[in-house]
Order: C-alpha cells, then sequence, then structure tokens
C-alpha cells in the first residue's frame, strides 16, 4: 500500500501558476456558508446580508466585539479546490463566499465596492490570513503557501456591508 504524500508549498505555487486564472472585475457566486459554531457550517442557496449583522445567521455578529471590517469573508473558490484533500468539502474554509474572482489586491484594492447579488460591500484593509483552524483542515504547507501570498489574498478577504441585500449560489459578484 502507497500512501500519497501531501502537496508542498512548492506543489501548491506550481499548480496555481499553471491553472487559468480567476475573471477580474466580475465573476458568480459558487458557494454561500453560513458558520453556525463548534466548526459545523451550512450551505444554503441563498443568504441575506445586514448593514448590523452581516450575513444573517452567521456567528460573525454572536462575538463580543464583532470587528465591521471583517463582517462578510469571501475566498477564490480555485484556491480552495486546489488545496482541499480528496473529499473535502468545499466549505470547509469557513469563508461566507466562495468566489470565481480574482481577490488579488491589484484587482481588489482596500476601498473597493463589490455587488454581490443586491447586497453593497466594501473591499476590507484588515488582512484575512490562515490560522490553527486553517492548518488543521488543509495543513501546515497550505497555511504557508496561502499566508505567504497575501498579496493575491489566497486566504480571501475581509469586506463590510455597505448595503443589505440578498445572495444567491450563481449571482454575480462585481466591482460596483
Amino acid at each position: 500500500m502507497s500512501i500519497e504524500a501531501l502537496p508542498t508549498v512548492g506543489d501548491f505555487e506550481a499548480r496555481w501558476l499553471a491553472a487559468e486564472p480567476a475573471p477580474r472585475g466580475r465573476g458568480t457566486v459558487r458557494l454561500i456558508c453560513l458558520r453556525l459554531g463548534d466548526g459545523v457550517h451550512e450551505t444554503p442557496e441563498r443568504a441575506e446580508l445586514t448593514l448590523e449583522g452581516g450575513v444573517a445567521d452567521d456567528r460573525w455578529a454572536l462575538g463580543d466585539r464583532p470587528n465591521l471590517d471583517a463582517q462578510v469573508t469571501l475566498m477564490n473558490v480555485r484556491v480552495t479546490e486546489l488545496i482541499a484533500h480528496a473529499g473535502t468539502a468545499l466549505d470547509t474554509p469557513g469563508d461566507n463566499f466562495l468566489v470565481d474572482l480574482d481577490l488579488a489586491e491589484d484587482a481588489l484594492p482596500a476601498g473597493t465596492r463589490l455587488r454581490l447579488g443586491t447586497a453593497l460591500l466594501e473591499v476590507s484593509p484588515t488582512p484575512h490570513t490562515g490560522c490553527k483552524k486553517f492548518r488543521e483542515r488543509f495543513g501546515l504547507e497550505a497555511l504557508t503557501w496561502v499566508n505567504d501570498h497575501r498579496d493575491r489574498r489566497l486566504r480571501g478577504m475581509n469586506c463590510r456591508v455597505l448595503e443589505a441585500g440578498s445572495v444567491a449560489v450563481g449571482d454575480p459578484v462585481e466591482v460596483a
């Protein structure tokens, strides 16, 4: 019986550079994730975004001092697909929205406004980095890779809600 080695940082980088790049400026919502707590996620087809609570029914608003600059998290679905082990669900990273969109800083600098379904978001300057949970879910090599390329926002990005609205899987996400 052979055991397949987990990918290295170099493997992730080579696969990323060889892959077709995500679209810039306009993409689509591929998955919605509500974090219920204790690592439990739901993946509804539609979610409501509010000015006060971020994504309705997500655990973000339950914190002692919720950070408005981290109300909503987006991650590039292509990164998730690249780091996921066989059988790993796409909601495993726990980001509110997996999108097919280039999230790099040069494509979407802090302050950029994004229309996500009928909601309006603003890209936050607060970085979104991999943490202990990310390492447990995807391994040290994946954590190192996403954190070593913060300008690409491989781990995703934080946003705040400027206009409440509804978002469904398949909706466009685009620079407003």
